[in-house]
Order: structure tokens, then sequence, then C-alpha cells
């Protein structure tokens, strides 16, 4: 029982000691020599509709399993 604990107790102070040495990471250091600029403006989504104005669709009609249907309906091509 001795010869477990004591063995334990050396393999416990090695890991920790493993892991306090790997936390340690001498290539990270703070320099100043980077270049920071800011980033360009993001471009203006292009224009694919042509130049036409967007729809009104009313906005009174209930989304319900039903009226989804007929819509789907309506898109679907005609066989």
């Amino acid at each position: 029982m001795n010869k477990k604990f004591l063995l334990g107790l050396l393999t416990g102070a090695s890991l920790l000691t493993l892991s306090v040495t790997s936390c340690k990471n001498p290539d990270y250091e703070t320099s100043d020599d980077v270049a920071t600029e800011a980033l360009p403006p993001i471009p203006a989504a292009p224009d694919t509709t042509g130049g036409k104005t967007a729809t009104q669709t009313p906005a009174t009609r209930e989304i319900n399993a039903v009226n989804a249907t007929e819509d789907i309906k309506k898109m679907q091509p005609q066989m």
C-alpha cells in the first residue's frame, strides 16, 4: 500500500511539473513590428433584379399549412 501511494504521489508530482512547464511559451512575445491596417469596406450587393422594384405582398395573409400548400402548388411547374 505504501509503495502504491508513493508511486502515485511521485506520478502526480511529475505530471504537475510537466503541465506547469508546458504552460510557459518562450516563443510568444508581443512585438510591435506587425502592420495593422483597417479592412476595406464591404462592397454593395450586385443588383440582380435588373432595376425592377420589389412587389409588395399583403402582410394580412395568415401563415398556415393550407396557405403554404397552395403557395407550393403555384410554384411547381404544371405537367
